[in-house]
């Protein structure tokens, strides 16, 4: 089972992909709305990932990506623009996908892990 953490600024988008993962069989075991927060409770609750918004209302979602890697929790951006406004700063972050909002799924995330496993450590 995976358990994830979801980090974005919108409380709206927060329960409606809970709802969504949960139903698709998604453990969501934290949902996070600044990066402290997320931070603290990345390594409570440990999750084996973590979705983070790119934009997280005036913190960088590409950041928190990169200290939740120093932390061995692999992290997901997702955002509602796409992928090709952010390609050069995704390909550069440790994050080990990008989900735009609207595909947002439980299989999608599977994929996203299962790729990630089976690459070599270093991108």
């Amino acid at each position: 089972m995976v358990r994830c953490l979801i980090v974005d600024d919108s409380p709206a988008f927060l329960a409606a992909a809970a709802r969504l993962l949960r139903h698709q069989g998604i453990t969501v075991v934290c949902l996070a709305t600044t990066c402290a927060e997320a931070l603290r409770e990345a390594q409570v609750v440990q999750a084996d990932v973590a979705l983070v918004d790119i934009d997280l209302g005036g913190e960088s979602g590409l950041e928190l990506a990169e200290r939740l890697y120093r932390r061995s929790v692999p992290a997901i951006l997702i955002s509602t623009h796409s992928e090709q406004d952010y390609r050069d700063l995704i390909s550069t972050s440790p994050a080990i996908g990008f989900l735009p909002k609207a595909c947002l799924s439980g299989p999608a995330v599977r994929r996203l892990l299962d790729a990630a496993a089976t690459e070599p450590p270093e991108k």
